[in-house]
């Protein structure tokens, strides 16, 4: 029964998406991507939502019968990828760094060194709010849980990098996706237990079902998407690893950090033939350049 979680979030997903992105471009939540394509945003709301709607059935189903759905991990990790998804909405809707149809805010702070240069100027930073209360979310889940010191703050530090790595990587269609799709597999066959995989099955449902959209263009993440891919990948991290497989993890998420944070990982990408074929596969051709249907929609709303 606990691939029941994984199962019943994915289907209701899919149920849900088409009337989801329709009602976002209705209510002109909408953003330019990278081609100039006006595509309903934020989308990565649908994770969350198919996960709070599966879990009313879930916890029936395990207080009615002898049924064991949910993992006990399931609680914390829902307040975690709730908050996140939280955060990364108000940057979405307030961020305000890219409205559909205008030309780039070059003024609005890019990425933690930006928003920490806003910060201490005095400026109002969406993404330094997301940082601060993402670190919050953090400290709060994995405290009371019998940890050293160290391995606290090594678990702590894993879940908002983790969540920070993956906003990085949403720059082109389908990109987070298809990482995070890698990485669930390399972790679970690297630790050969499927126990993370079904223990976090509410989220990894929808994501699974959201990343066709994402790839073919017909949805953007957003920071809400982006962010709540990057807060389950750690979560998994946390489930799946003992002590020293989360301060590796840590090791390498903080060095992938730096370097998005000073370099352009897109740059990486296309300077290596391997990584850039992997990168377009399954993405729309360059050719067909025009903008989507949602963009007859007056409002928008900003872009990382």
């Amino acid at each position: 029964m606990r691939w029941l979680p994984l199962v019943l979030s994915f289907v209701l997903a899919a149920l849900i998406a088409p009337t989801l992105l329709a009602r976002l471009a209705h209510a002109g939540v909408v953003r330019q991507n990278y081609r100039g394509r006006v595509l309903p945003a934020a989308s990565g709301m649908l994770i969350v939502l198919a996960a709070v709607l599966a879990l009313g059935p879930l916890a029936a189903l395990e207080e009615f019968t002898a049924a064991d759905t949910l993992a006990p991990e399931a609680g914390s990790a829902l307040v975690f990828v709730i908050g996140v998804a939280v955060l990364g909405l108000l940057d979405d809707l307030l961020g305000g760094r890219r409205p559909a149809g205008a030309e780039i805010d070059q003024r609005a702070p890019r990425g933690l060194r930006g928003h920490a240069r806003a910060a201490v100027a005095g400026h109002f930073s969406t993404g330094m709010l997301k940082a601060a209360g993402t670190l919050g979310l953090a400290l709060y889940v994995l405290s009371n849980q019998g940890r050293s010191v160290s391995a606290y703050l090594v678990g702590v530090g894993v879940l908002a990098l983790s969540t920070n790595f993956f906003n990085l990587l949403d720059l082109r269609p389908g990109r987070a996706g298809k990482v995070f799709v890698a990485f669930g597999v390399i972790l679970t066959l690297g630790s050969w237990n499927t126990y993370a995989l079904r223990a976090l099955g509410l989220f990894i449902g929808p994501a699974l079902v959201l990343l066709p959209y994402d790839l073919r263009e017909r949805a953007m993440l957003g920071d809400t998407g982006s962010n709540v891919l990057g807060a389950v990948a750690g979560f998994w991290l946390i489930v799946a690893l003992g002590p020293k497989g989360e301060a590796i993890a840590l090791g390498l998420l903080a060095m992938f950090t730096l370097y998005g944070e000073f370099r352009s990982i897109s740059a990486l990408v296309e300077r290596n033939a391997l990584l850039r074929r992997l990168d377009s596969l399954g993405r729309r051709p360059a050719s067909g350049h025009h903008l989507n249907q949602p963009s007859e929609h007056a409002g928008t709303l900003g872009s990382s």
